[in-house]
């Protein structure tokens, strides 16, 4: 599986950016899909997954309301909405998918498949 992730950039405080993944090569019909994000000097961390299967979505909790994790299934692609970005927001963004499993939760290791990341930058 190949991740290809688009839609990084510079916004102003308060803006919003749509990131992009599409997943190419084998999937399957239950697989999932998300992002992990890392800033500058901090260690790698959840943000959302979408089941490609069901839609079911899991968010850190830090970040509900904010951002939102939808999905096209039948373009195996899953997009990330951030609404009222903050400076904090600033790093680089991985888009992860799995093979099929049970369970996935927050952890790295559960992901299978890594994208080559994406910056976003928020200004203040």
């Amino acid at each position: 599986v190949q991740l290809q992730a688009s839609g990084g950039g510079l916004v102003q405080a308060g803006g919003s950016l749509r990131l992009s993944c599409a997943a190419s090569g084998r999937t399957w019909s239950s697989y999932v899909m998300g992002w992990f994000r890392q800033a500058p000097g901090k260690e790698r961390e959840f943000v959302a997954h979408i089941s490609m299967g069901d839609g079911k979505t899991l968010y850190t909790d830090s970040l509900k309301g904010r951002f939102t994790i939808s999905r096209d299934a039948a373009e195996k692609t899953v997009h990330l909405t951030m609404n009222t970005l903050k400076p904090e927001d600033t790093a680089i963004y991985y888009c992860v998918a799995t093979k099929p499993r049970l369970r996935v939760g927050v952890r790295r290791s559960e992901y299978d498949y890594w994208g080559q990341g994406t910056q976003v930058t928020v200004s203040s």
